[in-house]
């Protein structure tokens, strides 16, 4: 082989090399340029990220926990259940303060306070079904029975639902957790916490299960419809004992509003029950008188008793909005208010069918002997004059030595009348019972010697001062349910109606504890009263509601 001169190979070596290093210069150059941007930008997405504390991972658990719960709940968790008559839907919902709600659209809503658990029961009530009504219409001796069979089919939807929930929520809290934490273990966690949390809720509300509350259901809706579900005074004290037949008669008594022309028995007042409408503060509201006829022709009221402060500055210009009062369709017994001026007490005397107390004077009116004494100040401007209270204990102690005179001589009063709630409190151990107004809101309580103080609120709405605070006054009254033979009270239902602008209707049922079923009866004796008088034999020494 030719030998290649030394010249030649150093030509060849300087082309040559730069070709042979050429792969390792552009390695070289990648890796010095990556490792210069690693520092800003790659190592930094590479670091590990801190873990989240212990809590932090409990409450997201729990988050997801309740929403996928909750979730399960809206999609499958209700049952349709057919009860006696009627197809209703069962449902349990989240809640704060649980209890049960009875949906009868489109009448309005029945509520209960039958347990504390942060699930609350809802009934609703979907259709009459026609066969199985015309059933009872052509079979009348089967009414008899169609409570227990109520009883029956309540029970047996109320065991579904439960088995229904529990798929329910378990199913939702594990879906969403497997969504969320894409790990079958975490997912499973979520599920049983689910599943723990429902029946830790169940558990308390066995715990604080409480089937009295029937008692005392919370109406809202109709108002018209309202009597013929929460029943009748003497139904509701001798007739209800347990929670699932109480809740039976309900849902029964519903089928009296779906079906009009059948032959199922209508709601009749009880003829041993008295009924008093009282009503206050009026205020010169021309609604009133409206919504006092309705109530007193729906609920068969057997006289109406007025508190006071029916008109708003007591002048005879005022004095024509008392005419329709005698085309109420009940006795109006009626004191007079801070409001009420003397001209108006004068020209209330010369209408029909209206008792004016003043004086400690005695009325008995349908069945009932009433007492009571007018407001000792006129203040239409709403000023206080120096020693008011005084002129208020004054003409409460003066109503107390009527109570007493007529206890003596054989007429003991069942019920006084005043408008103040000062005054009114001056006469405790001397009747069983005292109404008075003036506050603009409602409240009852049992004062320290045993007569119940019933305070009404406004049944005007306050009159032209519903428009003075940011929401209207609402309007409210009551009827107060009195047996017959002993004159005393036995239930009573709070009406309140929306103020101005307002739609809302709410009647709630409320009884004395002295006459829960199997409450021991009280004892008619009294302590002594304030004045140092000998305890009255006919007054009540009942327990507060």
């Amino acid at each position: 082989m030719a030998r290649v001169p030394a010249a030649v190979q150093h030509v060849l070596a300087e082309v040559m090399n730069p070709i042979r290093n050429a792969p390792r210069a552009l390695i070289h150059r990648h890796r010095t340029h990556r490792t210069r941007r690693t520092p800003a930008a790659v190592q930094f997405a590479l670091r590990p990220r801190p873990r989240s504390g212990p809590w932090t991972r409990a409450a997201g658990l729990v988050s997801v926990v309740l929403l996928g719960a909750w979730l399960g709940l809206l999609v499958v968790g209700d049952v349709r259940v057919p009860v006696g008559p009627m197809d209703t839907t069962m449902t349990l919902r989240p809640s704060v303060s649980g209890g049960t709600k009875i949906n009868v659209s489109p009448l309005g809503a029945l509520r209960l306070d039958s347990h504390v658990a942060p699930v609350r029961l809802d009934v609703n009530v979907d259709q009459l079904d026609p066969d199985r009504a015309a059933a009872l219409v052509d079979h009348p001796e089967r009414l008899s029975g169609l409570q227990d069979e109520v009883a029956r089919d309540v029970g047996r939807g109320t065991l579904d639902l439960a088995v229904r929930s529990c798929v329910a929520v378990v199913t939702g809290a594990t879906a969403l957790g497997l969504a969320v934490y894409r790990r079958p273990r975490r997912a499973l966690a979520a599920g049983g916490l689910a599943l723990t949390l429902l029946v830790a809720s169940g558990g308390t509300a066995y715990a604080t299960w409480n089937p009295d509350s029937v008692l005392e259901p919370k109406f809202s809706g109709l108002l018209s419809s309202a009597p013929s579900l929460v029943g009748d005074a003497r139904s509701i004290v001798t007739e209800f004992d347990v929670y699932q037949k109480e809740l039976a008669r309900l849902v029964t008594n519903v089928t009296k509003l779906y079906d009009a022309t059948s032959t199922l028995p209508a709601y009749q007042p009880d003829p041993t029950t008295i009924r008093v409408l009282h009503v206050s503060d009026i205020h010169l509201n021309p609604a009133s008188w409206k919504i006092i006829a309705s109530l007193v022709e729906q609920y068969q009221v057997n006289v109406i008793v007025d508190s006071g402060d029916t008109m708003d500055h007591g002048t005879a210009a005022e004095n024509g909005f008392l005419d329709p009062i005698e085309d109420l369709g009940a006795p109006y017994v009626w004191v007079r208010g801070n409001h009420d001026s003397r001209v108006t007490q004068k020209y209330l005397q010369g209408l029909k069918n209206v008792h004016v107390l003043d004086d400690g004077r005695a009325r008995t009116v349908a069945g009932l002997r009433f007492a009571g004494i007018g407001d000792p100040q006129y203040t239409p401007d709403r000023s206080k004059p120096d020693g008011a209270e005084a002129s208020q204990e004054l003409a409460g102690a003066r109503l107390a030595s009527a109570l007493r005179n007529q206890r003596a001589a054989g007429t003991p009063v069942d019920i006084a009348v005043a408008h103040e709630p000062s005054a009114a409190r001056e006469v405790d151990g001397e009747v069983p019972l005292v109404l008075a107004g003036h506050l603009h809101r409602e409240d009852m309580e049992v004062m320290e010697y045993g007569t119940r103080l019933r305070i009404e609120g406004s049944t005007g709405g306050s009159g032209l001062r519903a428009v003075e605070g940011e929401y209207p006054d609402p309007i409210q009254a009551s009827i107060l349910y009195f047996d017959r033979d002993s004159r005393r009270l036995q239930a009573w239902d709070e009406i309140e109606l929306g103020g101005l602008g307002l739609t809302t209707a709410e009647v709630s049922r409320h009884l004395p504890k002295e006459n829960q079923p199997g409450a021991t009866p009280s004892p008619t004796g009294s302590g002594p009263s304030p004045t140092g008088s000998t305890p009255a034999p006919t007054a009540p020494s009942p327990t507060p509601p």
